[in-house]
């Protein structure tokens, strides 16, 4: 599906019916990523109509020069909402730099968006990153994957199994050849935003925080800090879960997920 957003077509594709769930993948990547790791968390359950946008530069949604900045994708995500989901009630969900952008939007729309789950969260202050360290291999990549699919692999799972690598291969590897570097440079030359996310009022909807506690690539100590902005936020590190989180530790983010929507439900009933 496709939606022209401040004359930008985005490209998403979308499941279910019921309250809105936007979800964002992180660089580099598309939709596939975050959708095979949260539409198993959905499987069985009625009443979300999940959305999962292409971000510029990623996918089938183009990153053309009007965008050089995180702002300019933040203002872009804002009219998609608008135009797609309208001004119904929704949940926002982000995984890295989409986690980023999720922030954003609940803060900008703190009473439409009535749940914030963020899951190894890109943050403007990123601190005590660990160095990258492979848990557990029981495989070769190598024998399956060429070169750079195998070294990006091996760069960003820490737990490297028969399971890590198919999910790879599913939702991570066809991303690659979709990808527009020039535009996510120019965007990621300026990727934060002129005002924190967390700048306003304290947002005080049902939130979720999963970190990887091997996470190499945002860490997981600099997410604490955003705690004192979501005082209704569950906070979580995982132990054998690098920034791959939801490929290498599904099973506890499903539980994590589930109980974040029980608690989104709950507040909504009030």
């Amino acid at each position: 599906m496709e939606y022209k957003a401040l004359n930008v077509p985005l490209h998403y594709v979308e499941h279910g019916d019921g309250t809105p769930v936007l979800v964002l993948h992180g660089a580099n990547v598309d939709h596939r990523e975050v959708a095979g790791a949260l539409e198993p968390v959905f499987a069985g359950t009625k009443g979300y109509r999940r959305v999962y946008p292409d971000l510029p530069g990623m996918g089938h949604t183009p990153a053309p020069d009007t965008l050089n900045s995180g702002d300019d994708v933040l203002d872009l995500l804002l009219a998609f909402v608008d135009g797609v989901i309208g001004d119904e009630p929704f949940l926002v969900a982000g995984h890295s730099a989409g986690a980023y952008y999720a922030r954003a939007i609940a803060g900008r729309r703190p009473k439409q968006a009535t749940g914030l789950a963020l899951i190894c969260p890109l943050d403007e202050n990123v601190r005590e990153v660990p160095a990258h360290q492979v848990l557990h291999a029981s495989i070769d990549p190598g024998k399956s994957l060429d070169p750079h699919a195998e070294s990006t692999y091996r760069d960003y799972f820490v737990v490297q199994t028969k399971e890590t690598l198919e999910r790879f291969r599913k939702y991570v590897a066809p991303s690659a050849d979709l990808t527009d570097e020039a535009g996510l440079a120019r965007i990621g030359a300026n990727w934060q935003f002129n005002a924190s996310p967390e700048k306003g009022p304290k947002y005080h909807r049902p939130s979720l925080i999963v970190t990887g506690r091997q996470d190499s690539m945002v860490g997981y100590a600099g997410d604490w800090d955003l705690l004192e902005h979501y005082p209704r936020a569950t906070f979580a590190v995982l132990d054998r879960a690098g920034h791959a989180l939801p490929h290498e530790q599904p099973d506890l983010l499903k539980a994590l997920i589930t109980e974040w929507l029980d608690r989104v439900r709950e507040h909504d009933s009030k």
